[in-house]
């Protein structure tokens, strides 16, 4: 069974920062792009900032120079550092990752989300 399950979420003012977590578990895997996407009440799905195994990034020019996705290979986790936070950056952030599960193939993941709230 492949779970990706994150955490850091939390309540925070305006200008402050948190920091997100999200690992892979699972047996025979191989965690291919990772990356994070949001969704604030009423609004569609976002992709946030996406990473390649090979540690290639990109972000959504709303969060380009405040947020920063990096990854442990190792460990199978994937981060999203988020500084100068903004009250436009609440929502539910979802943690995403390619998995290559042995013989069976690629597949997408996700997490179930964690909160981020950010008071003006």
């Amino acid at each position: 069974q492949v779970q990706l399950v994150e955490s850091g979420g939390g309540l925070v003012q305006a200008g402050g920062s948190l920091r997100l977590s999200c690992a892979a578990s699972g047996s025979r895997i191989t965690v291919k792009d990772m990356g994070w996407s949001r969704q604030a009440p009423g609004n569609q799905r976002e992709l946030v900032a996406t990473i390649t195994f090979g540690n290639m990034t990109n972000y959504a020019d709303s969060v380009k120079g405040r947020f920063t996705i990096s990854r442990d290979n190792a460990k199978k986790i994937v981060y999203l550092e988020m500084d100068s936070l903004k009250p436009e950056d609440t929502a539910v952030y979802y943690c995403n990752a390619k998995i290559v599960r042995w013989i069976t193939g690629l597949f997408d993941y996700w997490g179930q989300g964690t909160q981020v709230t950010v008071s003006s």
